[in-house]
């Protein structure tokens, strides 16, 4: 008898150890993704990889190369496009605009760009121009709206070309002005608006063509005019400390945050599954999902890089993923953002 009792105690203790194990390998979201950024199918990694929660980083990795041709290693502090990120800082500023009673949401952009030969100009809002709604095509001014303002959803990178030039205008102020303070207040140390000098500190963006090959961009091609929803220089630490600022009151009154993550149009995105999800103003808002998440994604093949930066509000919790590569396959194109986003969603970290 004495010795079943002992069997059925070890047996209890394997289970438990067995229970345990598989818990912790489950949790080990730090082994999982260095293991994942080893993968060679279907492509392979080439960024840093930021996670941070509370104000205290909980992961950080560099992989690959800054400068593919020179085999000069990335670091964790390395600079990369926003890409499409720049919008929530362009959306930002307005907004602090919009605090000072110098923009009214609502009001038709003819009366901050009167000169504006475009006669869309009489109904588009900036909150439409904002949310992606103004019936904009992505890269042209010159195309007749293509529905109605506020009916439909349409990504528009030029949209956000026509908010800055509101900002501009009512503020008094560039761009560079503003964002450079805006980087300043929330000690983003290297972090730039491009120009001649800051665009030296980029890494290297590089293609991936479907056959495999890669091509190295010796310079960026994006123009000032783009900067506003397309184009900022910031390291993936850099993201966090912004995701801390917005986020956490540092930037926006109340009221005013719940304007930009509040949305009234949904919108689809590979990254965040097939279910639409809403869109604030430079931040896509998912709020049906198991865990309440607000991000964004960058994506330009021709420049040569994919981002995406992810905060959890519930745990104060961002994860961020900088690659200076593109794939031209979009299939495939967010493959390492998506199983990171997966791996730490699945972990105990945000719980």
């Amino acid at each position: 008898m004495e010795q079943f009792f002992r069997l059925i105690i070890l047996a209890t203790t394997i289970l438990f150890a067995s229970c345990n194990l598989s818990a912790q390998q489950k949790d080990n979201y730090s082994t999982k993704i260095d293991s994942l950024l080893t993968t060679k199918i279907p492509r392979s990694f080439n960024g840093v990889v930021y996670i941070q929660q509370n104000g205290e980083f909980k992961y950080a990795k560099a992989y690959g190369f800054a400068n593919l041709n020179k085999k000069i290693p990335l670091k964790i502090d390395d600079k990369f496009s926003t890409m499409s990120i720049a919008k929530q800082f362009t959306a930002t500023l307005i907004l602090q605009e919009v605090e000072k009673g110098t923009i009214d949401l609502q009001t038709p952009i003819r009366k901050y760009l009167p000169d504006l030969k475009y006669s869309w100009a009489d109904t588009v809002s900036v909150h439409q121009l904002l949310n992606n709604t103004s019936g904009l095509y992505s890269e042209s001014l010159d195309k007749p709206l293509k529905f109605k303002p506020g009916t439909a959803f349409n990504y528009s990178n030029i949209g956000y070309y026509v908010a800055g030039m509101v900002l501009e205008k009512q503020s008094g102020k560039s761009f560079e002005t503003l964002v450079t303070a805006l980087f300043k207040k929330c000690k983003m140390n290297n972090s730039y608006y491009p120009n001649e000098t800051n665009s030296n500190f980029l890494t290297k963006g590089h293609l991936i063509k479907k056959e495999g090959t890669i091509t190295q961009f010796e310079k960026i091609s994006f123009t000032p005019d783009q900067y506003w929803g397309s184009h900022l220089i910031v390291s993936a630490p850099d993201l966090a400390k912004w995701n801390e600022c917005l986020h956490n009151g540092k930037l926006l009154k109340t009221a005013t945050y719940k304007l930009m993550t509040n949305y009234s149009i949904t919108n689809t995105h590979t990254l965040f599954g097939k279910n639409p999800i809403g869109y604030g103003y430079g931040l896509r808002i998912n709020d049906k999902a198991d865990i309440y998440e607000i991000g964004h994604t960058g994506f330009h093949p021709a420049e040569g890089f994919t981002a995406v930066n992810l905060y959890y509000p519930m745990t104060k919790t961002s994860i961020i993923v900088m690659q200076n590569q593109a794939h031209e396959n979009f299939e495939i194109a967010y493959y390492f953002e998506q199983e990171i986003r997966k791996i730490v969603k699945e972990s105990k970290l945000l719980k």
